[in-house]
């Protein structure tokens, strides 16, 4: 079979597996959309009670205790001008049921048992990088290991980048802090002081993916079957990458705008939440992957930034000995 055949055949053999097997793995953990709703116009009038205002707004009663610190039920009866001004108790009702809708649109069985399998299989990843026994195809059965665990199985959410995207993104729009997710990112830095871009190269869903994507365009002398493949330069990567986080955050803060969220490439893992602006981006990003290297990773990935701060005082990194390496 002619070679550039066969890499086309090699990317679709990827790609229409994580998609259909994707769909099957979503519904098996429930088919949450692991993103919140759209908050709607809060409704408060003169002489409401706190009861009143729950059931308009159609806010339990769990909800109603968070936001007005209630303590017994006889305080639902209590006006709702004795808890502050009105735009008070919407800046407060929005913040409040933003992290009550993050809360359940979390599975709070797959998070931990993922962030697990993460420790385990960076763990195996490290002791044999530290070993080299890291070889070509040992590398590509890994990347295959970490989608098919990390994206296909484990699904879209958790992710390395919506621990930062989310993050601004929510509190641009709400003025909340959703403390799981703090403690996610926490984790993701840790692993990167711990082992630099471990969690990046090895573990992230969408970056593996890329990466195993430009690989099949290869020979076994890693020379390209299709075309030249590139690696873009660093400063103009990272240029352009912060450039995007700054154009990102203003837009959730100014308009609460996740401009992200319509292509958002993690998606692949939970496509029945794709629309055609995603599908066309992703259609458009996963055979460019073939020629440029990680280039969602490089160009766009907020959290590759805050980890690429990280990565400056990790305990394990790369060493190059420029004696020898010419």
């Amino acid at each position: 079979m002619n070679k550039k055949i066969r890499t086309v055949l090699y990317l679709s053999l990827i790609i229409v597996p994580v998609v259909i097997l994707s769909v099957f793995f979503t519904k098996l953990w429930g088919g949450k959309s692991e993103k919140i709703p759209e908050l709607k116009k809060i409704v408060i009038e003169n002489n409401m009670t706190v009861e009143q205002f729950g059931r308009i707004n159609n806010l339990p009663n769990p909800v109603l205790k968070e936001i007005f610190n209630l303590t017994t039920k006889s305080e639902l009866s209590k006006r709702l001008d004795e808890y502050g001004t009105p735009e008070r108790i919407e800046s407060l009702t929005r913040e409040k049921t933003a992290i009550a809708s993050e809360q359940a649109s979390k599975n709070w069985i797959k998070i931990p048992l993922k962030f697990f399998l993460w420790f385990l299989f960076l763990s195996a990843v490290f002791i044999l990088s530290r070993k080299r026994k890291v070889n070509s195809r040992i590398r590509n059965g890994l990347y295959a290991m970490a989608i098919l665990i990390f994206g296909v199985i484990m699904g879209s959410d958790p992710g390395p980048m919506g621990t930062v995207k989310d993050a601004i993104h929510l509190y641009a729009t709400t003025g909340a802090v959703f403390k799981p997710r703090i403690i996610a990112l926490s984790v993701f830095l840790v692993m990167v002081f711990l082992a630099n871009k471990y969690i990046c190269a090895w573990g992230c869903q969408a970056g593996t993916l890329q990466d195993l994507l430009f690989r099949i365009n290869q020979d076994k002398k890693r020379k390209p079957v299709m075309f030249k493949q590139i690696k873009l330069p660093f400063v103009l990567t990272n240029t352009i990458r912060s450039a995007f986080l700054l154009v990102f955050t203003l837009s959730a803060f100014l308009w609460g705008t996740d401009i992200i969220e319509p292509f958002d490439p993690f998606k692949i893992y939970n496509p029945v939440h794709l629309g055609i602006t995603g599908i066309i981006f992703l259609a458009i990003l996963f055979p460019a992957c073939m020629f440029v290297y990680r280039p969602w990773c490089h160009l766009f990935c907020p959290f590759g930034l805050a980890g690429w701060i990280i990565e400056k005082v990790s305990l394990f990194k790369i060493q190059v000995d420029y004696k020898t390496c010419i």
